[in-house]
Parts: structure tokens; C-alpha cells; sequence
């Protein structure tokens, strides 16, 4: 379905521009301030309006990266729901010896809040990694207060672990943990209602799974769902929403369809997504997840899903239904290589591509 409204994509810093950039986020405290993620090991920051970019962060020493894959790096960034006074914030970033996700929390310098405290370093979590590809990386601190991570299915191509369906492992799941509390053994605990607790062979942690390779997840501030977009293997590209304690299917499933393409399977006791897009049709290849529209500039988006393709820059729109019946609007071919949206703290949507952040305008906009 085409958008009756002109969209663009405009760069909405020309001034500025960054190193792999894979993550844009803002504090929550009123700064105007934008925090941008660069894949090889360092967050920028800089305020709007001045544009004066200074390193937040530089980890590079420690995070590793295999030369001949993407998908390695610094994938991840959360702050605490207190920064503006606790300075926590959250990472999830590769390693080797062996080959794992780390989840780490920082905390901003007591003299600097344009720099982190380099030597704050607690671990929270990690998990090892079969492959070099299929990290996850997504972090998120939920409206509960806990944060939610993504973890690949561990990577290679099919998930030959079966890590998909695999409850003893965190790969392949979105799980969700307490940092303000920790228990025997660990940085964190784990909330009473997490819906695998006291389940045999199941670990705890997780808040949902069967995922092949979540790439960005992030919550409807008005309504609360958790929206994700889950990269396929070589045919589908799904959107899902993603509840607590279902089972989203992969390995057994790819989108609405069994998996190998053309065998039969199972699909009951499947969430299926609630959209889905052929893959290597007309370029696409990679499903970028992005956020429900809240801001104020774009209102004929307002309420509306928007994510693109990593290949071809597409973006669009897709309509939550209570029946079922999605509808989903072309808004933009940008031609740009999507790695992530961002939201800026007044909700306007932001996009990291080609080493620069751009902006997704309309012409209704004043």
C-alpha cells in the first residue's frame, strides 16, 4: 500500500558524522542530548543545538571484532530509569576467549556528564557465543522498571544448535532481569513473574523466545506492547509482538512458514509474527526494527510502527489491528543502509546510516 503523504529522509546533522554508527539514544533528562552508538567500540555524545561532539565512552581496547563479519562490536545501550541521578547506564558489546555477549553497567563521571567513568565497570551478564554472527544486541528498560535483552540464536545459518527452541540457553530469546537487586552468584536478579521461573529446564531469565536474530525491539509508550523485528534466514523478515512466555517458532517456523522452505511442520503453540515481507524481493534483505511514532511533526505516522530494510533504506508503516487485518504503508525508498532508529527526548523519529543520523520528514510538516 503507498502513502498518500511525500516522505523523506533528510540528514539531520550535516555537520556531524560517526564511525559505524548502530544505536542513537537520548538519557531521559532533559539535556538535549544524543548518545550514538559506534559499532567499534565508542559512544559519542553531543547536545542539538550546539553539535559539539565529544567521546562518552571509548572501549574499543575490549571489544572484539571479527574482520570478516558485521555483526560484532558495540551492539548495545540502555540507561537506568534514574540516570538524571544514579548515572548508570547499560552496554552489551563481543568478546573473545571465548567468543561471548557481555553486559556491562558504567556510570558517568562525578566532575564530567559528557563522560563515562572508564573504570566503573560492572559485569551483569554473560553469554557465550558459538559463531560471530547473530549477537542480538538490543537492551531496553521496560515501564516494570527490568531490563530486556536480545540474544541471537547464536549464529552460523539455520541455527544448527537448535538454540531456537532450546529453553536451557539464553540464545535465541529476549530475557528480562532485575539490576537493582542481585541474588547469590550474580549481578542481577530475577522477577518473581518472569514466566519460566520454577520451570524445569527452563532458564529463568527468559521473558520470551524462538527468535532467530532480534534486531531492535522497543515499546508503544502509550500502549505498552513490545514491537520487534526479527531478521529471517533466506525467505521472510518478520514483525512481531512479542509477549511474555510465548514461543515465536524459529527454527521450526521462518515467519508465517515451516522451516527449510517446502517441509512440513507443527506450527501449533507458535506466536506468528503480525507481518511479514519476502526477502531478496526487489533488494531487501535485512528487517531493521523500529518504534512506535509518539512525536508531533509527522501526525498522519502517529500511532503507527515504522522500520526499514538495512539493504535498500526502505521504510514503513505498519498499523496496529485488533483483528488482525494490518495494514502496512510504503512511506520512502532512502536508499540509505538502515542499521537503527532512534528517538530524540521529544519522541521524533532518527535514523543511523552511512556514518551520519538522519530524519524522517513529511510534507505536512510546517
Amino acid at each position: 500500500m503507498l502513502s498518500s503523504q511525500n516522505y523523506s529522509v533528510e540528514n539531520a546533522f550535516p555537520n556531524l558524522s560517526f564511525t559505524d554508527p548502530v544505536g542513537i539514544y537520548h538519557a531521559g533528562d532533559d539535556t538535549d542530548r544524543l548518545f550514538v552508538l559506534e559499532q567499534p567500540g565508542t559512544i559519542k555524545v553531543f547536545n542539538t543545538v550546539t553539535e559539539n561532539v565529544q567521546t562518552f565512552l571509548n572501549i574499543t581496547s575490549i571489544v572484539d571484532q571479527d574482520p570478516g563479519y558485521t555483526e560484532e562490536g558495540l551492539l548495545g545501550l540502555a540507561f537506568h530509569p534514574n540516570f538524571s541521578k544514579n548515572g548508570y547506564f547499560y552496554i552489551n558489546y563481543t568478546n573473545y576467549g571465548p567468543k561471548r555477549n557481555v553486559i556491562a553497567r558504567y556510570t558517568v563521571s562525578s566532575t564530567n556528564p559528557n563522560q563515562a567513568d572508564l573504570e566503573s565497570s560492572l559485569i551483569i551478564l554473560e553469554v557465550n557465543q558459538p559463531y560471530t554472527n547473530h549477537n542480538g544486541g538490543q537492551m531496553g528498560f521496560g515501564s516494570d522498571g527490568y531490563l530486556y535483552i536480545s540474544f541471537g540464536d547464536g549464529g552460523s545459518a539455520g541455527d544448527p544448535q537448535g538454540n531456537g527452541q532450546n529453553l536451557q540457553t539464553l540464545l535465541g530469546t529476549i530475557i528480562r532481569i532485575d539490576v537493582d537487586n542481585t541474588s547469590i552468584g550474580q549481578n542481577y536478579s530475577i522477577p518473581a513473574d518472569n514466566p519460566f521461573v520454577s520451570i524445569p529446564n527452563a532458564r529463568d531469565e527468559i521473558y520470551a523466545y524462538g527468535f532467530r536474530n532480534m534486531w531492535r525491539f522497543s515499546w508503544d509508550p502509550v500502549t505498552g506492547m513490545l514491537w520487534g523485528a526479527d531478521v529471517g534466514q533466506y525467505n521472510w523478515e518478520e514483525i512481531d509482538i512479542i509477549y511474555p512466555g510465548l514461543n515465536y517458532g524459529w527454527n521450526t517456523m521462518e515467519g508465517n512458514h515451516c522451516y527449510p522452505a517446502g517441509t512440513s511442520c507443527n506450527s501449533e503453540g507458535f506466536e506468528p509474527p503480525v507481518f511479514e515481507y519476502a526477502l531478496y524481493v526487489d533488494g531487501v534483505c535485512s528487517v531493521t526494527g523500529g518504534y512506535v511514532y509518539r512525536g508531533n511533526k509527522i501526525l498522519s505516522l502517529y500511532g503507527k510502527y515504522i522500520y526499514g530494510d538495512w539493504c535498500t533504506g526502505d521504510i514503513w508503516a505498519l498499523t496496529y489491528s485488533d483483528d488482525g487485518n494490518y495494514v502496512n504503508e510504503h512511506l520512502v525508498l532512502s536508499g540509505i543502509n538502515i542499521t537503527s532508529f532512534g528517538l530524540d527526548q521529544d519522541n521524533e523519529l532518527l535514523i543511523c546510516a552511512n556514518g551520519n543520523i538522519y530524519k524522517l520528514t513529511s510534507d505536512e510538516e510546517p
